[in-house]
């Protein structure tokens, strides 16, 4: 497996990342809380931790719901994160331009799920030099990714992560097929489970998505069982009141109980 890199640790060497934030920036206030609070936690229980927040929500359901303050702002926050907690930091791109400007703050660049087979844009986080974190459609088998780490490769990236974040499996419906983690690790990369979109009913909720919260936890536990490399979920001091994705976002006040799941089978499955 090719490791990859990150502000110190390696992802894929047989430790676990947890990549964890609120979907949105939506104020440094929250993201220190959030940031302040997982970072201590991981700590305590031996994970290594990447802070995540997106300045921008390009892919809502409504042109009428909030997307975010935009790049400068957003950025300004994980840049004021980073410095003030020592962690390294990953948010999401959306168009080959951002790629250069978000790689001079983000440590890890993420390619949104409904762009995943963009060439373009693949090409143009590749060439940042930075990892580049991939979330499988939810229209792709798991086999098809080999053709998102060969493009990578061919566009030199220095390295690439694979992430599970649910396949459509009827209308307002994702399902998550475990095996498909092993799936994509036998192509020689690190794999990431998203818990937390892979909890979502998109659109279900008319102007946005919906989800089932309660179903994280479930499905967090089976892949840490399967084995995964890195674990996202996207977290919030007050879920219900988020500007995004509420439905699906973990509460701040219930990390420390999930992550001593994952830590309890990690240890098990190690036995």
């Amino acid at each position: 497996m090719k490791l990859v890199d990150c502000h110190g640790f390696q992802i894929g060497d047989g430790s676990l990342t947890i990549i964890a934030g609120p979907c949105l920036a939506e104020s440094l206030e929250l993201c220190q809380e959030v940031c302040g609070s997982v970072q201590s936690i991981c700590s305590e229980l031996g994970f290594n931790y990447v802070f995540k927040a997106s300045y921008d929500k390009a892919n809502r359901t409504s042109a009428g719901t909030v997307r975010g303050a935009g790049m400068d702002a957003g950025l300004k926050i994980l840049s004021d994160i980073k410095s003030t907690f020592g962690v390294p930091a990953t948010t999401d791109i959306h168009l080959p331009d951002q790629a250069a400007p978000v790689a001079q703050v983000a440590d890890i660049l993420q390619i949104p799920a409904f762009l995943c087979r963009q060439s373009d844009l693949l090409e143009a986080a590749a060439v940042t030099g930075k990892p580049v974190n991939v979330k499988k459609g939810q229209f792709l088998a798991p086999q098809d990714t080999k053709n998102i780490v060969e493009k990578l490769s061919g566009f030199g990236a220095v390295g690439t992560i694979l992430t599970e974040r649910g396949t459509t499996f009827g209308y307002n419906t994702l399902i998550v097929d475990m095996p498909s983690l092993e799936i994509m690790r036998s192509f020689g990369v690190p794999v990431c489970f998203d818990a937390t979109h892979s909890a979502q009913r998109p659109g279900a909720g008319g102007t946005s998505s919906g989800g089932v919260r309660e179903s994280i936890p479930a499905m967090t536990r089976a892949a840490t069982a399967v084995g995964i490399d890195a674990l996202f979920l996207e977290i919030h001091p007050n879920p219900e009141e988020a500007l995004s994705d509420s439905a699906t976002q973990w509460p701040l006040a219930r990390a420390r109980e999930l992550l001593e799941q994952v830590k309890s089978i990690r240890d098990a499955v190690k036995r």
